[in-house]
């Protein structure tokens, strides 16, 4: 068993499982990094969603103006990727600037008007889509903007053939995994995650700022300016929601923006909560989030023979197997419900004895050649599969 448990960890499937998880968990990091900047410096910011989707929008608008333009056409044509790298995370950048100035809103509101930060930070969830989406049929006539050519995949993705591998050669369990058909900006995210962590605690900057939302009164009085440290704080997390909305739009939507990032700006805080607002633990968390994505999506989607199993044949189990229950009907083939007060066990029971009515039921489905009593012990050994009829079960009028 140990031995087929290692061929599976090792084997292609386990590549696609690590490759997808890295792609869905970290975005989550990235923003569940958001949200603890914002709430060390004492903001809650339950805007992550609005200006993650704010961010993706901005990151594939200027995608799709950049080729409309050309800059980047003649690296395309002569497969100069690292150009394309460049462009990606020039992208990167200016997404991360939009975004933090779309959370000036809410620091404006939190800090300067002093609102309630729940309610200013909905309030930025239920705009940013709005928004997003006048501006998306303002500019493309639709509901989705796209990138003007090509898709995200042969833009942005390394390939082993950029390498020097052919389409057949193997790289290795590990260059399969982390090199072959990866985006470069996810090992970039993952060093920008391992320095902000560092300066939140490891430097004097990131002192002061957890000093203004642990106790702002004690940090005044020893002249730091609360006010611009927590504007600090709720900026740096606005640039890196923005960014986690372009790295969520680039690798999981294949650059395209619609007004939606799939929740993934409220599963960044659960990811936060859950890591207890500690960089390391929040890392860990949203791993394992992002394996549960990446599992309940391939899962549901990555279906190959129509049975939705595909994930499991891959890592080598045996599918499940499923079985209808017939449906209950009356003596007419009406449906019984429970909404109509159709077989209320209280009822029944004050009128027949159990035996009875098992009795009924074993007789409908064809354990029985008759309606009469009978007992558990007794139907457990009469039970066969082929005498149960497939269609389904009428049930007498006298009951």
């Amino acid at each position: 068993m140990m031995e087929t448990l290692f061929e599976n960890l090792t084997s292609g499937s386990m590549v696609f499982l690590i490759r997808q998880t890295l792609i869905y968990a970290v975005p989550l990091m990235v923003v569940a990094l958001a949200g603890v900047y914002a709430e060390r410096s004492g903001v809650i910011n339950l805007a992550l969603e609005g200006i993650m989707i704010f961010g993706a929008f901005i990151g594939v608008l200027f995608v799709n103006l950049v080729q409309q333009w050309g800059w980047f056409d003649a690296a395309k044509a002569a497969g100069d990727w690292v150009s394309l790298q460049g462009f990606m995370l020039l992208t990167m950048a200016v997404a991360a600037l939009l975004g933090a100035v779309f959370s000036l809103l809410l620091a404006f509101a939190a800090i300067n008007l002093r609102a309630d930060q729940t309610i200013g930070g909905t309030a930025l969830n239920l705009m940013a889509p709005a928004l997003v989406l006048f501006f998306i049929r303002l500019i493309a006539n639709q509901n989705t903007l796209q990138m003007y050519t090509g898709d995200s995949a042969s833009w942005f993705m390394l390939r082993k053939s950029m390498f020097g591998y052919g389409r057949t050669e193997d790289m290795g369990f590990l260059g399969e995994t982390f090199v072959n058909r990866v985006y470069p900006v996810t090992y970039l995210c993952i060093l920008l995650f391992i320095i902000l962590s560092v300066i939140l605690y490891k430097t004097r900057f990131g002192l002061r700022l957890r000093s203004c939302g642990e106790n702002p009164q004690a940090s005044d009085s020893l002249g730091i300016n609360v006010m611009a440290m927590r504007y600090a704080g709720v900026t740096i997390s606005g640039a890196l929601a923005g960014m986690g909305g372009f790295l969520y739009a680039l690798t999981t939507a294949n650059c395209q923006s619609n007004g939606d990032v799939a929740g993934f700006g409220f599963l960044a805080l659960a990811v936060m909560i859950f890591g207890n607002w500690k960089p390391l633990n929040v890392a860990g968390a949203a791993m394992l989030f992002g394996m549960f994505k990446c599992i309940a999506a391939s899962y549901a989607s990555l279906d190959i023979n129509g049975d939705g199993v595909y994930l499991l044949r891959e890592l080598g189990y045996p599918a499940p197997r499923y079985c209808h229950i017939p449906l209950l009907t009356d003596a007419q083939g009406r449906r019984l419900a429970k909404r109509d007060r159709d077989l209320d066990l209280s009822a029944l029971s004050r009128r027949y004895t159990p035996q009875r009515l098992l009795g009924m039921l074993a007789h409908a489905a064809g354990l029985l050649e008759e309606d009469r009593p009978a007992d558990l012990e007794e139907l457990t050994a009469l039970f066969d599969w082929s005498k149960v009829r497939r269609g389904d079960l009428r049930l007498p009028d006298w009951l």
